[in-house]
């Protein structure tokens, strides 16, 4: 027992200094002239140390099952992921000396898996994206591992008072700017973890910011929100990885959700390609799928003569989606045009305005 515990207090310690090593991600401005009164920040997760949002989320996930006693030295550690998580997970798994097995559609990126790779994970590929639950509980019951389960830990595992949260970090970073309390904080969902922890720290707090979401058209969320008995849906829910889900994940809070932008994938994809113009640098879909939830919430503030402050986040580097959303012939391929929506969201970051349809 002495052993385990020596154990547990030495992976602790290499987590704990891990974050120490790490400053905190950069706040963004993202200009939008026209609109002097509304600023617009982006939360760059893309600086942690495996390049995502994700990177907050696996550091609070091992040290829950650590201290939970589910995690052991030689524990094999298994996840249900479309990348991003996986990534992160493989990166903590290695720093503690544990294997690690990504359970993946096979539709995943390629980027994403070869970066699993290179922070020493393994993949297990499935061909359906439904498949990856019961296929990583069956897997960590044949190794005698732990099913790390983000769907089902995310919102608990995050200590969503404090103790470095990403809600934390906005808040303070903003302090010192002219609208310093947002007026909208807008993120996507995956596992719904980020969503409620803004969502609480917002409410604990007593911050008079209101949380949207900004949802896939073809996932589960947004039709949730609007109706509780919708809980499942059939289809694919879209080709933007990491938010957008079939069915309603366990960490999902919609009570702590004020709006749904619902986004089609074309979309979110042209924007992504216009911040990442504006940016200089590249940034990925889900990114793209929260500005243009940021466009439309700006123009309506404008339209109704409001001035504040809209945090969003900048959630991966683009980098992994070069043979996806950044390949012309993936896109073709896909049927998808993103011309005309691309020309839409510029011409908001020039006018400060967004047509409708």
């Amino acid at each position: 027992m002495e052993n385990k515990r020596e154990w547990l207090n030495w992976a602790i310690g290499r987590i704990e200094a891990d974050f120490n090593r790490s400053a905190d991600t950069h706040l963004i401005p993202l200009p939008v002239p026209a609109l002097p009164d509304i600023a617009i920040y982006l939360k760059d997760e893309s600086s942690h140390p495996t390049g995502s949002l994700k990177h907050r989320l696996a550091r609070s996930l091992f040290l829950y099952s650590l201290c939970n006693g589910w995690i052991g030295k030689n524990t094999a550690i298994v996840e249900a992921s479309s990348g991003s998580t996986a990534v992160s997970e493989a990166y903590f798994a290695r720093m503690l000396g544990l294997r690690f097995i990504a359970v993946v559609p096979r539709s995943t990126a390629k980027a994403k898996i070869d970066a699993i790779t290179f922070q020493g994970g393994e993949c297990h590929f499935v061909d359906r994206p439904s498949e990856i639950y019961e296929a990583a509980h069956s897997l960590a019951d044949k190794l005698d591992g732990h099913y790390i389960d983000q769907f089902t830990y995310a919102e608990r595992a995050t200590d969503w008072r404090s103790n470095n949260n990403i809600a934390e970090s906005i808040f303070a970073q903003m302090a010192q700017e002219p609208h310093a309390v947002p007026r909208w904080i807008v993120c996507g969902a995956g596992t719904g973890g980020t969503s409620a922890t803004i969502g609480r720290y917002a409410r604990y707090h007593r911050h008079d910011t209101r949380l949207c979401v900004a949802d896939p058209e073809g996932s589960v969320f947004h039709r949730h929100w609007s109706d509780r008995s919708v809980d499942r849906i059939e289809h694919s829910s879209g080709c933007i990885e990491g938010i957008g889900r079939q069915r309603v994940e366990p960490s999902f809070l919609p009570d702590v959700v004020d709006r749904m932008e619902v986004v089609p994938d074309v979309c979110s994809i042209a924007a992504a390609h216009e911040v990442s113009k504006r940016l200089g640098r590249r940034c990925g879909g889900s990114t793209g799928t929260n500005v243009w939830a940021c466009a439309k919430i700006a123009a309506d503030m404008a339209e109704r003569g409001m001035a504040g402050s809209i945090v969003s986040i900048l959630c991966d580097d683009g980098s992994r989606y070069a043979d996806t959303i950044f390949d012309n012939a993936w896109l073709a391929d896909n049927g998808l045009d993103i011309v005309p929506q691309q020309k839409k969201i510029a011409h908001f970051f020039e006018t400060g305005t967004f047509a409708a349809g």
